[in-house]
């Protein structure tokens, strides 16, 4: 359902989820594998929880290559860290929690992620019609009988060019 039929290689692409830690991370798994596979970073921005490096192990991901910025430090700094992450070539994923940015900023991180050919990822909590981000997914449970609360629908509901929304029911629990 992604545009080009996968994540795309720069930019910023936002995740809108009404809340955090329900497996928006399990579709970013392949993507955080090939990017340390490179031999580039991922910084995490104020994840709302602590990393569990175990899992990240499992998945492939090689935790030496994964920095994080705590969920304490000031928003000034951490879009400062983010802008700059963006920038440089040797970030390849810069994933941010971040519920509420003006429109101004998300174009400066926008500049900044076509500037180090990077791919930013934003995760929200709600979705804002008029943000200038190339890509927002939105996340939600689809209770059915069948899956229980293990399948999420995600839904494309923003992407560049000739686009329709799109929406598959993709089990987010599974192991990757």
């Amino acid at each position: 359902i992604l545009p080009g039929r996968g994540w795309a290689e720069k930019g910023l692409m936002e995740v809108v989820t009404p809340h955090w830690g329900m497996g928006e991370l399990q579709l970013l798994i392949p993507l955080m594998r090939s990017v340390v596979e490179q031999g580039k970073w991922i910084l995490w921005i104020s994840p709302p929880y602590l990393l569990y490096a175990p899992a990240l192990v499992q998945a492939g991901i090689n935790t030496e290559q994964v920095l994080v910025v705590k969920l304490d430090t000031s928003c000034k700094d951490a879009l400062w860290s983010m802008e700059k992450a963006l920038q440089t070539e040797n970030c390849g994923l810069v994933l941010a929690w971040q519920n509420w940015l003006p429109t101004k900023v998300l174009r400066r991180l926008q500049l900044a992620a076509d500037t180090g050919d990077t791919l930013g990822v934003l995760f929200k909590h709600h979705d804002s019609e008029h943000s200038p981000s190339p890509i927002r997914l939105k996340i939600e449970d689809s209770y059915s009988e069948n899956a229980g609360f293990n399948e999420s629908e995600v839904t494309v509901i923003k992407a560049r060019g000739n686009f329709r929304s799109l929406s598959a029911n993709i089990n987010l629990y599974q192991q990757a």
